[in-house]
């Protein structure tokens, strides 16, 4: 009788267990008396019926169902094991852990900018973290209809409401489109916030999200990094000769494409500005400096003046003085 018995015995556990999937769902099998439970490490254990959540089971482990499960299902612990009987449930076995993920833009993103009628392409690519933070939603909005859930089903989802969070942070932000690199944190910031609100309802939390780079057209990038290798921010003069002997002497001043050329009319504008400010202040200058010249000349100072009056008496001594200019007893200048 025990053998025939034991052969409708099974194990509940994780069958097949793959690092990026996020749930697997056991089910459309019966549990018969003594069956055994198996959570391992990093694993909860759901107990559904009806789609409802019976049980949940957090520490890993082994289990005997019919006397350390079924007691502490909430309807059904009160279910006894007849003979070649057994319980019809669904078990959702759960990965606790946080996964981290790289994510990239597919295409590049136009970002809308000033001057520049299609946009400013721009790619980015970094990392996010998630983990599973409710049950019950996570139940209702995808373990309801799906028997498994892997890490690349939440990158897709992801990565289709990206491109707008991004051109979001950094247009209504107001951030500097040409150096987006050094707000980086902010703008991840916000992105997390707003991803975590929206993956909430599926049960899941958005932990963490990083940029880790942006990236310009080629031609675009080639004038950043040369505006930093030759220090040029506040020195429009330095960029005006640099820019100007480059293509002088390497023969780009034509064909580097859009982007490039309406990037390069925007600095190009902001520099005649800059230049012609400069102008009118230094012709201010210049006229300030030659307005005491047309001041009429002071009458030039005489040539000679007569020479001071001898005194008759030395003024240190008291000895009385003759024809020289020094005294003739103690030697002081009498002129």
């Amino acid at each position: 009788m025990s053998f025939f018995r034991n052969q409708f015995a099974n194990v509940v556990e994780w069958e097949e267990f793959r690092e990026d999937m996020i749930f697997y769902k056991w089910k459309n099998r019966e549990i018969k008396k003594g069956s055994k439970l198996i959570i391992r490490p990093g694993q909860d254990a759901i107990f559904l019926n009806n789609g409802s959540i019976e049980g949940a089971f957090q520490e890993d482990g082994e289990y005997d169902i019919e006397s350390q499960i079924v007691p502490f299902l909430s309807t059904l612990k009160g279910f006894k094991f007849g003979f070649n009987s057994g319980m019809r449930v669904e078990v959702l076995f759960v990965n606790t852990k946080e996964f981290t993920v790289k994510w990239g833009t597919k295409n590049a993103i136009n970002i809308p900018a000033t001057g520049l009628p299609g946009g400013m392409p721009i790619r980015a690519n970094g990392t996010f973290q998630f983990k599973v933070n409710d049950y019950i939603s996570l139940i209702d909005k995808i373990a309801g209809i799906k028997n498994q859930y892997l890490v690349e089903d939440v990158k897709i989802r992801i990565i289709s409401v990206l491109d707008q969070l991004l051109m979001k942070w950094i247009v209504t932000e107001g951030k500097d489109m040409f150096n987006l690199q050094a707000n980086a944190f902010e703008i991840a910031k916000g992105i997390r916030e707003d991803l975590d609100s929206q993956m909430a309802e599926s049960g899941l939390s958005i932990t963490g999200f990083q940029i880790m780079s942006f990236s310009y057209p080629k031609e675009v990038q080639d004038m950043i990094n040369k505006n930093a290798s030759h220090g040029m921010v506040g020195n429009i003069d330095k960029y005006q000769q640099i820019s100007m002997i480059d293509s002088m002497s390497s023969g780009k001043n034509s064909g580097g494409g859009t982007a490039s050329d309406m990037a390069g009319m925007m600095m190009g504008m902001n520099m005649a500005n800059q230049m012609m400010d400069k102008m009118n202040k230094q012709n201010q200058n210049q006229q300030q400096n030659q307005q005491p010249a047309s001041e009429p000349a002071s009458e030039p100072a005489p040539q000679s003046q007569e020479k001071k009056q001898r005194p008759n008496f030395c003024p240190n001594c008291g000895t009385k003085t003759g024809e020289g200019n020094f005294c003739s007893n103690c030697g002081h200048k009498l002129v």
